[in-house]
């Protein structure tokens, strides 16, 4: 798929994303019923990243066109990325500690490798600061 081809694919994308959230905006502001809390939550921590994500790529596509170095961008998307991560750890802290959510084990195995993988590269990344 061509550069152009990709381009013209994102920005249908990101339009069609834009008209939804449009009526997403009207249906909260217009909504006189309860909306779940959680729900509300989950929905405005997308919208952030989402909202990060845009901004680091608006600003990544501008560095390039005008030659300068993107690397402190990529720096943005990776704060990001772990403060993502964080939260998510933290939300995932908060399910396991409680007793009513049955787990799969192939899938608590997975994570666990992953994640001593991960703190592994942490902690030599943090030692090198």
């Amino acid at each position: 798929m061509s550069k152009s081809t990709d381009g013209l694919k994102v920005r249908s994308r990101l339009e069609k994303a834009i008209s939804e959230l449009q009526g997403v905006h009207k249906l909260l502001l217009s909504s006189n019923s309860d909306v779940d809390p959680d729900v509300l939550a989950d929905f405005r921590d997308a919208l952030n990243r989402v909202r990060n994500t845009a901004w680091a790529a608006q600003q990544y596509v501008v560095r390039k066109e005008t030659d300068q170095d993107s690397a402190s961008v990529l720096s943005l998307v990776a704060g990001e990325r772990i403060r993502a991560a964080h939260q998510l750890c933290q939300a995932l802290v908060d399910d396991l500690t409680g007793t009513d959510i049955k787990f799969q084990r192939g899938s608590l195995v997975q994570l666990c490798e992953i994640t001593e993988t991960l703190t592994k590269k942490l902690k030599g990344v943090i030692n090198r600061l």
